[in-house]
C-alpha cells in the first residue's frame, strides 16, 4: 500500500477510534500512535504486511483497548458526571476543528449521544467487540487476534453489548419531530415558561452535566421533568445578557448551542421519544468544546 493509500485509512481509523473512547482528543491521539508505529517499521517490514489497512485498524484498536482500562481510572477522579465529547455537524466544524475531512467523524446513529453514553456502561472488551462487530462489520476472527479473546468469546461479549443497546434503546422518533421538539423547548426556556417546559418533559426524564470542574454547572444528574424544568427555569435567569441559544446538529441529533460573545458556552444533546424529552445531556468542559464554532 503506498503512502497516501496509508494516509486515506485516517477517516475510517479516527471514526473507529471515537466511537470506542467518546472523545475526539483521545482518538486523534491513538491514531496519531498508530502512525508512529507504522512509520517505525523497516521499509521491508512494512512491505511483509499483506493488508495494511487491517494492521492499522489492529493496532488502533488495541490502543483504545488500553486507553479504556485506563480511562475508568482516569474517570472515577472526573469532577462530576463524564459525558463524551459532543460533535458538530460537518458543515459546522471550525475554529480549532480539523481542517482535513479525513479527520472529521460521520455521524450516524451510532454515534447519537445517549449511543456513546450506554458504550461507557460497558466493558473496554464488550466495546471494541461490539463496535468493530455490529457497526464496522469486521468478523469475529479478526476481532478475537485485537481483544485477546477466542471468536466465540468475542461472539458473546458482542451479544451481551447488543442486548444492553436493545433494552436501552426508545422507539425511534422521527428527525423533524425531534427538531421541532427541541424547538418548542428552546422557545419555552428563553420564555422561562416553567408549565410549557414541563409539558415538554416526560415525567421519567433525566438532565445530566459535564463541566469536568472547569465551568459551573450541577454536579448529580436531575431527575424528574417538572425538576428539570425548574432548573432550567433557574438557569434562565442566570444566563449572561448577550447569550445567544442556536438550533444545531449534536451528534446526529437536534441540539442546542449557548453562545456569548463570540464563544460557545455549552452544548446541549436530547433524546426525545415521541413527543417528549426524556434525556438533556449538558456539556460545558470548555475541553469538549473545541470542534465548535468560536466566532
Amino acid at each position: 500500500m503506498t503512502t497516501p493509500a496509508i494516509i486515506n485509512e485516517r477517516r475510517q481509523l479516527i471514526n473507529l477510534a471515537y466511537r470506542l473512547l467518546g472523545s475526539l482528543a483521545e482518538a486523534e491521539d491513538a491514531v496519531q500512535e498508530t502512525y508512529a508505529r507504522w512509520y517505525a517499521m523497516p521499509r521491508e517490514q512494512q512491505q511483509a504486511i499483506e493488508s495494511p489497512g487491517a494492521w492499522l485498524t489492529t493496532v488502533a484498536s488495541r490502543i483504545c483497548l488500553n486507553l479504556l482500562g485506563s480511562a475508568r481510572a482516569r474517570r472515577e477522579r472526573y469532577v462530576g458526571e463524564w459525558l463524551p465529547e459532543p460533535l458538530p455537524d460537518r458543515t459546522e466544524w471550525t475554529g480549532g476543528a480539523p481542517a482535513d475531512p479525513a479527520d472529521r467523524v460521520t455521524l450516524d446513529e451510532s454515534v447519537n449521544m445517549a449511543f456513546l453514553v450506554m458504550l461507557e456502561s460497558m466493558t473496554p472488551a464488550e466495546r471494541v467487540a461490539f463496535i468493530l462487530h455490529d457497526v464496522f462489520r469486521y468478523p469475529f476472527a479478526e476481532i478475537a487476534e485485537i481483544v485477546g479473546r477466542t471468536p466465540a468469546a468475542c461472539r458473546q461479549l458482542a451479544s451481551s453489548a447488543r442486548r444492553r443497546i436493545r433494552a436501552a434503546q426508545a422507539p425511534a422518533t422521527p428527525p423533524a419531530r425531534q427538531a421541532a421538539v427541541v424547538r418548542a423547548f428552546k422557545a419555552a426556556w428563553e420564555a422561562k415558561d416553567v408549565d410549557a417546559l414541563i409539558g415538554l418533559l416526560d415525567p421519567g426524564a433525566t438532565a445530566v452535566a459535564d463541566g469536568g470542574g472547569l465551568a459551573t454547572t450541577f454536579l448529580q444528574p436531575i431527575e424528574g421533568g417538572a425538576r428539570i424544568a425548574r432548573a432550567w427555569v433557574e438557569i434562565a435567569e442566570r444566563v449572561p445578557r448577550g447569550t445567544t441559544f442556536l438550533e444545531r446538529t449534536v451528534n446526529g441529533r437536534p441540539g442546542l448551542v449557548a453562545r456569548h460573545a463570540g464563544r460557545t458556552l455549552t452544548v446541549f444533546a436530547f433524546t426525545v421519544t415521541g413527543d417528549r424529552i426524556t434525556r438533556i445531556w449538558v456539556v460545558r468542559n470548555p475541553e469538549k468544546l473545541r470542534q465548535w464554532m468560536t466566532a
